[in-house]
Order: structure tokens, then C-alpha cells, then sequence
């Protein structure tokens, strides 16, 4: 019995109690040091009963820098399973465990972190699973990662996941959006009962010192109790330095062999029995000499482990001995060990710089390479910098060390490397390596001009040496001044371009004149896309080069293919599993579809998208999603979400996305009403990086006009026009009519015009139903109530279907007032309507027969998860089956 825990107790009990009724749940139980973290799980464990499966895992502080330490730990028991997964899931997972052969799991390490869901989800189909992660602060860094991934996609798969982490501590477990248990220390009176059964046999000053000493620790009232009766002194410090003394002390009392034998128990990575008491033998010790420790429990053996009672007692065995012995340990499991392990303890022994060791390291690095433990590997390469003598091989592995850094999204240590590694000799190739690498960095957190002035000035020196990298740096610099409103930047980087030869120097220049504020040059540019985006879109081999050239036509105002070969790439995304390129994916799908009235499709791939970005660390994809995404907030009028998306969209200050978000707040006040406040929004809004976006004039040219401001009005018309004139294309040019009609007087020719060319080509419905609306209201204006019944009509029942509220209510009133029956409202919206954005992505995948784990492993949820899904949808749609969804029109 656990006395003073019982609220944190009934906390445990319902996370249990809810995964046996089908609804999963994640905590974070944390706490000091011995204040009873691990205690609490084992009583509820031990009154649990035999009704769910239980996985134990845990962190161990000397394996931190092994990729997937903590994850083989956890499901070792568990691995044969992995033949059920699909196939890219059990490759990705089997790779980094290195129980398989697969292709490098490090291209996308969030798929691991999918084949861990499926794999739990798995499971739980049979009973209940309970997942114990105990130390999760020393989790390694890849473990960690597909941990947390998959938490947070659990739903209704039976699972509880409890992670157990010390805090205060450095490195802090501390993944957001997971619900948090905290254990404090117990109150004076539950301390006195708690030692009152413990250590009866103290007197009652010695009882008092201890109590004194613990500080309402748990671990810490038994182990000075125990210190007491063996007659130890007390230790000094706070509760964790006197238990780790106290533990100190009993170690110390030991048999020199038994201590031996701990010390190197303590300093092996993964505790496996057979290395460890291979390297003791070399030692003078062996497992005779266990049994000390045994009996003191400080040690057991598990299976094919040694596994110490408590991290503290880890940590005592291994700082409280000399260096020089800790030294020998390493030495001695360096010639027990092979590969990686062996050379990460060559390195540990070593007290000065040593080539042999330094390249030792960095081969055993490549396993940890094709495990996908970016964190890891660059430790690895860092340790094998310390250790080189040479200043240019430094320099080198420091290069790698930051790549690798960079890759696991560490950013504040990639570029700490990066700056080590450049005060190094490396030559130009290195030296402009590092500054792509800066410059990835500071692009990643919106600082554009510093990413612009790194890029410029690191591909010049590497042009004739590697001329297609250096084209890849020089079209980023132009990219990056553009959108940072930079246009001399542009001209510079385009210059460069020029003069290095680079063999992409007509995509550079096109990029450069898209930006361009005079409207012949934009023309040039405008006609090399057209003939850039004629070409095949090609095979999908680099998914990121793809998604570049999927970005083309949509700056010709051709959205429905952008949308086309975005999605694409999608696909091969799913496909593939590669979840660190599909938010990029996502967003250019998104803003292509809500730019051609998908506004369903758009809200379930962008909501999926920003879920995705915000998992994975995309900060800046995620800004531009919200961005897009408060697009579609503004048309639904839905000023909560708008706000929720601005807030997302401000952790990157970008003027990409400041333009984004000021557009959509001028569509949003001109939706509601807010006429003046449009005008003035877009008074004071910054100008836009992306040049063929009509919206934003659009809109300016009708809130100008409602509040009052012709001039304002027309300059946004003839800006519009310009557009139109140079990309021709159907749909921007009915815009453009349409709001010169608002600016004339004699303005039933140009409306007509306007819905005629609405029908051509690409047609966005909600700027096809404005359009209805407008002239509706110019009829009813004009006198003419009977004849604006039919556009309003039109115009209502569009924005009901897209879910636009404000607008059918707009033409709903003026509907009433052209004289028109309640019995003619516009139609209801669609049952889609009534689905959450994944459960229409569930139910359109279904709808085409795949399974719920072919659905899952496209969406990067669990089966189970999907079932509920569909479970919720069916009645919503008034269906009962999958084979009823086929029958449904689940289109736009």
C-alpha cells in the first residue's frame, strides 16, 4: 500500500480503466528522484489483474546516445510481431533496431514512429495494452521522437502509455500536448507514518534525523533507514545527493570484485550479461561475484540482463570510483564489444586526441546511420572531432556532426557545430557545405535575410567544382529574398547565378522575374513557366525537387494542376511513409484546392497537414498552413478559429504568411460586414510575395468601394487587371470583370460576362457564387427584384454548400428583401458537412475498398483509430456498411 498517493493513484486507475473501455490515454507522471514515480505504477500494476498485456521499457542515462535504445528495450519482447505491419512500417522498424536489413530509417525517422502506433494498435486488439516508460529523461533522442509520435495519435486503441520522467532534470522529457501527473513529497505526518512501518527499530531521535534528512522523499526515508542500521553516517545534501551517497557507501563496502563487476555493469550501454561479465573477467571479476549485490539489492539478473534497482544506484557505481577505473571498464568492454558499441567506448577510454580511435568511431557511426539516429550520430562525429589531430579531419567531422544534428532538428546545435567546424580548414566545398547548413537553419526560423546573405556567399567559391549545388544555393537566395522583400537580394543572387555558369540559371532568372514589380519582365517569366510546366511532371525520385516543380503552374494561375502534381507527390508521400516531406506536400495541395472552391478537401489535407508540421517540427510549414488555413476561417466567418490560426501562424515571422494572414482578415471583416475595417486592413497590409493570387484584390476592391474609398478601389482593380492580362487565364479573368462591373455604372453586361467566362476552365465555386451575388444585388439595386431572385438563389445555395455562413446569409436577406418566400431558402448543406476533416479523409479512402490498416498507413493513424472514425461517419451519412459508401457522391 502507497500511503499519501491516492488522488495521483485514482489518477492511474482511470487511464487503465479507460483503455479496457476502447479509449486510449497518454501521462507523464513526473517527479523528483525517488519520490515514488515507478512505486505508484507497480501497486496499480500489482491490483491490475491479468486482463491486459504490460510493456516495460526504460532510459538508461549511459545509453542516451544509442539510436532506438529505449524503443528495443521496450518492445524486445514484442519484435516477432513486426511481420504484421505493412511492409515500409516493419523495414523502417526492424532497421532501427537493427534487427533487419532494410533501407535507412533515418530518410524519415517519423516512420518509425507510424510502425510503433501500428504495432501497439496491434496489440491492443487482442486485450488491453499498458506501456510503462520508466526514466524517460534519458530516453534517446530517435526513441523518444517515435514515442511521442505515436502518443499523440492514440485514440480509441485500448492503449495507456505512461511515461515516468525525474524533474528536475537535465535533458528534460518534456513533449507538450501530454497530459502531466505531478508527485510531490510527502507531507510531514504520511512521512512519519510511512517510517513508523518501516523502521520500527529506530529510536525515536534517530527517526527524527531521518525524517529530517529526507525531506518527505520516499526512496530517501529507506535508504538513510538502511544506512542506520549498517551503521553508516549521514550523508550531506539534498534528498538525490544522499541517496546516491548512501548507495556510494554500500557499493564501496562491497568485495573490490563485486564492485568491479558493478562499475562495469554501470558503464556498459545496454547491460547485456554476457558482455559485461566478459569485460569483468578482464577485470579480475566474474558472476561468482554477484551475489554480494544480489543480496544487498542493488542488482539483479533478468534474463540476459543486469538490471539495477534504481538509476541512483547506476549512477553511484559508476561517479564514485576513480577515473582511471572507469577508464579500464571502458577499455575492458571495447574488447567485449563489436561495431559501434566497441568504438563508443574506445572513445570513452580515450584521454587525448588518437586518429585509430577518431576513425574507428566515425565507421561505427554508419550503423548508427542507417538506423536513423540523427541525434546520435551526431555525437558520434562531434566525439570523433574531439579526437582528431588533424585540424581539417576536425573540421570535417564537426560538418558531419551538424548535418546530422540538423536533420534531427536539433537547430541551436547544428549551427553551434557549424561554427566550430568553420573556423577549421576545410577547403570551399566544406566551407560552403556549412553555410547551407546555417542557412537552413536560420531559413527554418524566418530569419530570410541571414539564410539569403549565407547562400550568396557559399556558392560562388564551389561553382566549378560542383556547379549543380551550387545552382540548388543560388535558386534558395533568390527564393529566400523574395519572399523576405528583398528585391535587390534577388538581383544579386540572379547575378551570381550568371556568372557562375550554374546549370539552373533559367529557373533562377524566372524565379527572379516572377518577383519583379514591372509587369514585362513578370510576362518574361511567365512564359518560360508555361513551357516549364508543359514538360511531364517526371519521376518522383527526390520528393523535394517534385514538390518544386508542382509549385509552377500554380504561379500561371493553373491551380487545378498544381493541385494535380502536389497531390502526387501526396501520394508517394504516403506511399513511401515519408512524413517529414508530406506538410510540405500538403500545403502546396491545400492552397491549390481552397483556391479552386474544394474548401471540404482543403480543410481535411490542411488540418491534416498543420497536425503533421506541429509533430514534426516544422515550424515554418506549420505557420504557412495556419496561414492558408485562415483563409477558409475567414469565408466560414468562424472568428475563433481564426484567431487559434493567427496565433499558430505568429510563432514565425515570415512576410509570406504575414500576407497570407492579412488577406484572410481582409476576407473575413468583409464577410461580416466590417466594411471600414476591411479597407483599412488592407490599407495598412503589407504587399504580397506571391504575385498571382487575385483574391486579396479582389477583395480590396469591394471593401474599398462599401467604405467609401473609390481611389483605393480602382488602384486594386488595375492591379488586378495586370494579373489577369498576363496569366489569361478563365477564372481570374471573371474576378477581374466582376469587380470592374462594381466600378460602373452600366453593369449588367459585365456581370454576365463574368459568370460566363466562371464557367470556363478551372472554377472556383465560392468567387463563381460572389460573382452571382453581386449581381443579384445590383438588380435588386436597379429595380428589378423578380430577375435578382435567380443569382441570389444560386449564390445561397453555393455558400451553404461551402459552408461560407456570412455570405448565405448575406444572400439569404437580400433574397427576403427582392420579396422572396421562406419556402425558397437555399438548400441544406451536404451530409459531408456533418463530418470532422479525418473523418472525411477515413471515409473517401474506405469508400475505394482499402482496409483500415491500408487507410492507417496512409494517414499515420492506428486501424483501431480508423474504425472509430468510420464508426462516428456512418450515421452522419445515414449508412451502415462500407459497401453503402460506394454509393454515396462523396466528391467536392
Amino acid at each position: 500500500m502507497l500511503l499519501g498517493r491516492g488522488g495521483e493513484r485514482a489518477v492511474v486507475e482511470r487511464l487503465l480503466a479507460g483503455a479496457r473501455d476502447g479509449r486510449s490515454g497518454v501521462l507523464v507522471v513526473r517527479g523528483e528522484a525517488g519520490i515514488g514515480k515507478t512505486a505508484l505504477l507497480d501497486g496499480v500494476l500489482a491490483e491490475a489483474g491479468d486482463d491486459m498485456r504490460v510493456l516495460r521499457g526504460t532510459g538508461i542515462e549511459f545509453e542516451s546516445a544509442l539510436p532506438y535504445a529505449g524503443l528495443h528495450l521496450l518492445l524486445r519482447s514484442v519484435l516477432d510481431r513486426a511481420d504484421a505491419l505493412p511492409a515500409a512500417q516493419a523495414d523502417a522498424l526492424r532497421t532501427a533496431l537493427g534487427t533487419g536489413a532494410g533501407a535507412p530509417a533515418g530518410g524519415d525517422r517519423f516512420l518509425v514512429g507510424l510502425a510503433v502506433l501500428t504495432l501497439l494498435a496491434e496489440l491492443a486488439e487482442e486485450r488491453p495494452l499498458f506501456c510503462l516508460v520508466d526514466d524517460a529523461q534519458w530516453l534517446d533522442q530517435a526513441s523518444a521522437e517515435a514515442l511521442v509520435f505515436a502518443a499523440r495519435r492514440l485514440h480509441a486503441e485500448r492503449i495507456a502509455l505512461v511515461f515516468c520522467a525525474r524533474d528536475p532534470h537535465t535533458p528534460e522529457f518534456r513533449p507538450a500536448g501530454l497530459d502531466e501527473l505531478r508527485l510531490r513529497r510527502l507531507d510531514g505526518a504520511t512521512a512519519a507514518d510511512l517510517l513508523a512501518l518501516y523502521a520500527a527499530d529506530l529510536g525515536q531521535h534517530e527517526r527524527q534525523d531521518v525524517l529530517r534528512e529526507a525531506e518527505g522523499n520516499p526512496l530517501a526515508l529507506l535508504e538513510l533507514t538502511t544506512a542506520r542500521r549498517e551503521g553508516h553516517g549521514s550523508p550531506y545534501g539534498g534528498p538525490r545527493g544522499r541517496i546516491e551517497q548512501s548507495f556510494a557507501t554500500r557499493i564501496a563496502a562491497l568485495p573490490e570484485p563485486t564492485g568491479t563487476l558493478l562499475l562495469v555493469a554501470a558503464a556498459a550501454d545496454e547491460g547485456d550479461a554476457g558482455t559485461v561479465f566478459e569485460a569483468a573477467g578482464r577485470l579480475g571479476a566474474g558472476l561468482a561475484d554477484l551475489a554480494p549485490a544480489e543480496q544487498h539489492g542493488l542488482v539483479r539478473l533478468d534474463g540476459a540482463r543486469l538490471v539495477f534497482r534504481h538509476p541512483l544506484i547506476r549512477s553511484a557505481a559508476y561517479r564514485s570510483v576513480p577515473a582511471a577505473r572507469r577508464l579500464a571498464a571502458h577499455r575492458a568492454l571495447a574488447e567485449s564489444s563489436e561495431g559501434h558499441r566497441a568504438a563508443w567506448h574506445l572513445a570513452a577510454a580515450a584521454t587525448a586526441p588518437d586518429e585509430e580511435v577518431a576513425a574507428a568511431l566515425e565507421r561505427g557511426g554508419e550503423q548508427v546511420r542507417a538506423r536513423g539516429g540523427h541525434a546520435a550520430l551526431a555525437g558520434v562525429y562531434e566525439r570523433a572531432a574531439e579526437l582528431s589531430p588533424d585540424p581539417a579531419e576536425r573540421g570535417r567531422r564537426l560538418g558531419a556532426a551538424a548535418q546530422a544534428a540538423l536533420h534531427a532538428g536539433q537547430l541551436d546545435r547544428a549551427c553551434a557545430l557549424a561554427a566550430t567546424a568553420r573556423v577549421a580548414p576545410g577547403g570551399a566545398r566544406a566551407d560552403s557545405r556549412l553555410a547551407s547548413i546555417v542557412a537552413e537553419i536560420a531559413d527554418e526560423r524566418g530569419d530570410l535575410a541571414r539564410a539569403h546573405t549565407l547562400l550568396l556567399e557559399a556558392a560562388p567559391p564551389v561553382a566549378a567544382e560542383d556547379p549543380e549545388g551550387a545552382g540548388r544555393m543560388l535558386f534558395l537566395a533568390v527564393g529566400s529574398a523574395w519572399v523576405g522583400g528583398d528585391p535587390r537580394g534577388v538581383a544579386r543572387a540572379t547575378e551570381a547565378a550568371a556568372v557562375a555558369g550554374v546549370p539552373n540559371l533559367a529557373e533562377i532568372r524566372a524565379l527572379a522575374r516572377l518577383s519583379s514589380p514591372e509587369a514585362g519582365v513578370r510576362t518574361d517569366a511567365l512564359r518560360f513557366l508555361r513551357d516549364a510546366s508543359a514538360r511531364p511532371a517526371g519521376e518522383l525520385g527526390d520528393l523535394r525537387e517534385a514538390l518544386r516543380s508542382a509549385c509552377w503552374p500554380g504561379f500561371l494561375g493553373d491551380h487545378r494542376a498544381a493541385c494535380e502534381r502536389a497531390a502526387a507527390v501526396e501520394r508517394e508521400c504516403r506511399a513511401q511513409g515519408a512524413i517529414g516531406v508530406l506538410p510540405r506536400a500538403l500545403l502546396e495541395v491545400c492552397q491549390a484546392q481552397l483556391r479552386l472552391g474544394r474548401h471540404r478537401d482543403a480543410l481535411a489535407g490542411g488540418t491534416e497537414g498543420l497536425r503533421i508540421a506541429a509533430d514534426t517540427g516544422k515550424a515554418r510549414t506549420a505557420a504557412q498552413l495556419a496561414g492558408t488555413l485562415a483563409g477558409l476561417a475567414a469565408v466560414r466567418g468562424d472568428e475563433a478559429w481564426f484567431r487559434e490560426l493567427a496565433d499558430t501562424a505568429g510563432a514565425v515571422d515570415l512576410p509570406d504568411v504575414r500576407h497570407r494572414m492579412a488577406s484572410a482578415g481582409i476576407l473575413l471583416d468583409l464577410g461580416l460586414g466590417r466594411h471600414e475595417a476591411a479597407a483599412d486592413r488592407a490599407a495598412a497590409a503589407p504587399a504580397g510575395a506571391a504575385c498571382t493570387c487575385c483574391g486579396r484584390d479582389a477583395d480590396e476592391v469591394e471593401a474599398a468601394l462599401r467604405a467609401g474609398r473609390p481611389d483605393a478601389a480602382r488602384a486594386a482593380w488595375e492591379r488586378l487587371r495586370e494579373l489577369s492580362r498576363q496569366l489569361e487565364r478563365p477564372g481570374i479573368r471573371a474576378v477581374e470583370v466582376r469587380c470592374e462591373a462594381l466600378l460602373t455604372e452600366d453593369a449588367e453586361e459585365l456581370f454576365r460576362r463574368a459568370l460566363a467566362l466562371h464557367g470556363e476552365g478551372d472554377t472556383d465555386r465560392f468567387e463563381e457564387a460572389r460573382t452571382a451575388l453581386l449581381y443579384g444585388e445590383w438588380l435588386r439595386r436597379v429595380r428589378r427584384p423578380v430577375d435578382s431572385r435567380g443569382p441570389l438563389r444560386a449564390a445561397g445555395e453555393s455558400f451553404t454548400r461551402l459552408g461560407a455562413t456570412p455570405w448565405a446569409r448575406r444572400a439569404a436577406g437580400e433574397l427576403r428583401a427582392a420579396g422572396e418566400g421562406r419556402s425558397e431558402q437555399p438548400a441544406a448543406g451536404s451530409d459531408l458537412d456533418r463530418l470532422t476533416p479525418q473523418e472525411l479523409q477515413v471515409v473517401r479512402l474506405a469508400a475505394t475498398g482499402l482496409t483500415n490498416r491500408d487507410i492507417g498507413a496512409q494517414l499515420f493513424l492506428s486501424p483501431r483509430t480508423v474504425g472509430y472514425h468510420l464508426y462516428n461517419a456512418y450515421p452522419k451519412l445515414g449508412v451502415t456498411s462500407r459497401m453503402e459508401l460506394t454509393r454515396l457522391d462523396l466528391a467536392v
